[in-house]
């Protein structure tokens, strides 16, 4: 009977363990995430009004609630947890599924000011994320500036600009509700280095900027007029052509003197956070054009946008994991169809899915093919792999070396907590927002 431990339990964590107990009728597979909470980004990543999307923690929870499949919350797998090689002699393969698990960065001088952050520390913020600081972003600010034009800027721009009748009825911590709801914020700047035609925003995470009650929406014409793809859309995807349409209209509708308001910037590069009594006060960026190749070019010529808040969202990196082969250029663990690659050579019963693998593209539904992929090749292993002698059942052992893991009844107890939490504070379900308060909650299932 074939034995695998999947390392994360977001969506390519999922995917993998269903793939693999649908198309193996007795592989038993256990899920481990170092958090006590299943879902990954899902959990931690989409933003909170987003309910249709993290609507799919349900079919998430499908998987993991399946006879075969545990989960084992809590566990640490690399440095001061579980060796990669102790999970080896557990199971008969493992399968690493644990996304990238940092941001880029600008690489300008003042990127670290007071009141600079990654737009990932601010998501982990306003979602309960547990190894998220209690930090005061929004302290004395009054503009922000959004270095980014994918949907995680477009995220961060919209709960800056959300009031709190809208963001009382989600499940945003209520600290960080408190925080957003006297926030004074009502200049926020989302700008590109490129043109609008080489956004990374979807159409609809876009044109809900354009609903926010309260705001408007200015975006420059003249920005608008350097891209070649805004002066001939026709010949541009329809994805684009659609970002294009939405951004024309607003480029063309007239002021409407809203409390709140946000620019939508192009053909500007960040160069340099400018610092006002210690803080970031203005970020200076460089007028861009287009180089004739798909890319721009610095013009020399320099413009200054007052900010007290500095999001950054220039997209995620793998870092490496202890024990695993690891490509810096890429930020991904070299594989062959998912196979870990050592040194170019396949290293039996190691495998990888989802970003790790693949690097951060695609959207959520992007990590069934890739799992499946992996799985693929597992089971065209498993022949191999199963004459392999484990020491009987994992937990037994994890458990016989101090890891308690938080099992599926220990997050069902996380779930009444947060619902609990909820009503008392007169909203629907509130998560919890530290280590603490969860590992708390999940511990009361055993009393």
């Amino acid at each position: 009977m074939l034995r695998v431990a999947v390392i994360g339990s977001g969506p390519s964590g999922c995917y993998t363990a269903q793939s693999l107990v649908q198309q193996d009728s007795e592989v038993l597979v256990d899920v481990l995430d170092r958090l006590p909470c299943p879902y990954g980004l899902v959990r931690y990543g989409v933003a909170p009004d987003h309910e249709k999307i993290k609507s799919l923690q349900n079919n998430l929870r499908t998987v993991l609630e399946h006879e075969r499949v545990r989960f084992f919350g809590g566990v640490q797998v690399g440095p001061g947890g579980v060796p990669a090689t102790r999970l080896r002699e557990l199971y008969h393969a493992v399968v690493y599924c644990v996304g990238a698990a940092t941001d880029r960065r600008l690489g300008i001088p003042g990127e670290d000011l007071p009141g600079s952050w990654s737009a990932t520390e601010f998501v982990s913020w306003y979602s309960a994320h547990p190894d998220s600081a209690p930090e005061r972003f929004l302290l004395g600010a009054r503009s922000a500036v959004v270095i980014g034009v994918g949907n995680v800027a477009v995220d961060v721009t919209r709960m800056l600009a959300r009031g709190p009748a809208e963001l009382s009825p989600t499940d945003m911590p209520q600290a960080a509700l408190t925080s957003l709801a006297a926030s004074r914020v009502t200049q926020i700047h989302m700008v590109g280095r490129r043109g609008a035609s080489q956004a990374r925003f979807t159409t609809k995470e876009l044109r809900e900027l354009g609903a926010l009650p309260d705001t408007e929406v200015a975006v420059d014409p003249e920005e608008l007029a350097l891209d070649p793809g805004y002066l001939d859309p026709s010949g541009l995807p329809a994805a684009q052509r659609r970002n294009v349409e939405v951004l024309r209209g607003w480029a063309e509708a007239p002021a409407k003197g809203a409390p709140r308001r946000i620019r939508v910037r192009f053909f500007l590069r960040p160069v340099e956070l400018l610092a006002d009594a210690g803080r970031v006060g203005a970020v200076r960026f460089e007028r861009t054009a287009p180089d004739g190749r798909g890319g721009v070019r610095g013009t020399g010529r320099f413009e200054d946008i007052e900010a007290q808040l500095v999001l950054r969202s220039v997209g995620y990196r793998g870092v490496p994991l202890e024990g695993l082969p690891f490509d810096p250029a890429t930020g991904t663990v070299p594989h062959q169809a998912g196979r870990v690659l050592r040194d170019g050579v396949i290293s039996p019963g190691e495998y990888v899915a989802g970003w790790i693998k693949r690097g951060p593209t695609g959207v959520i539904g992007t990590n069934r093919p890739c799992a499946k992929e992996t799985v693929t090749s597992l089971l065209e292993d498993a022949p191999v792999l199963v004459h392999e002698e484990l020491p009987g059942d994992p937990l037994t052992a994890l458990r016989a070396e101090g890891i308690e893991p938080v099992e599926w009844a220990g997050w069902q107890a996380i779930e009444r907590a947060e619902a609990e939490l909820g009503a008392s504070l007169g909203r629907g379900v509130v998560k919890l927002p530290d280590w603490e308060s969860l590992l708390s909650a999940a511990r009361s299932d055993a009393s």
